[in-house]
């Protein structure tokens, strides 16, 4: 079975385990061709979720990094795995951490925790007034367990 294709590709360190330390500098992982392909046919789409983490990014000195962390978030969020897989990270937990620490208002607004990609696109939807959920609750709604449910590998 091949791997899925992925929009950013995996950094690791000298004895093979993952950085999320080092995607959350300046030496961000360059996008694939995937991506940019992708990019030159979505760029509003990416720019709309870019906007949003922007909106919600933690005040101080880091901001330049917390720019390019929202780049690189915005791009993966056209792929079709897990936003989390998609940016090469171990889990999903390693994805709140990164949100929770570049956009901590974004994530306590994620409550209950609906997956990360979703959750982005349900804001985008909600900015823009279009109905994107089948019920007027997310407790009752049948599609519950695609928004909620947690991410394994």
């Amino acid at each position: 079975m091949r791997p899925p294709a992925c929009l950013v590709p995996a950094q690791r360190g000298p004895a093979g385990e993952r950085h999320l330390a080092r995607r959350d500098t300046h030496g961000l992982p360059e996008p694939t061709a995937l991506a940019l392909q992708r990019q030159a046919q979505r760029g509003d789409e990416v720019d709309d979720v870019r906007e949003l983490l922007l909106a919600h990014a933690a005040p101080g000195p880091d901001a330049a990094r917390t720019e390019a962390v929202a780049e690189v978030i915005a791009l993966a969020c056209l792929g079709d795995n897990h936003l989390w897989q998609d940016l090469q990270l171990g889990s999903r937990a390693e994805l709140t951490a990164l949100i929770e620490r570049h956009f901590p208002r974004l994530a306590a607004r994620n409550q209950p925790p609906m997956k990360w990609k979703k959750f982005f696109y349900r804001l985008l939807c909600e900015r823009e007034a279009i109905l994107i959920c089948k019920s007027p609750s997310c407790a009752v709604c049948t599609d519950h367990a695609q928004c909620f449910s947690p991410e394994l590998s």
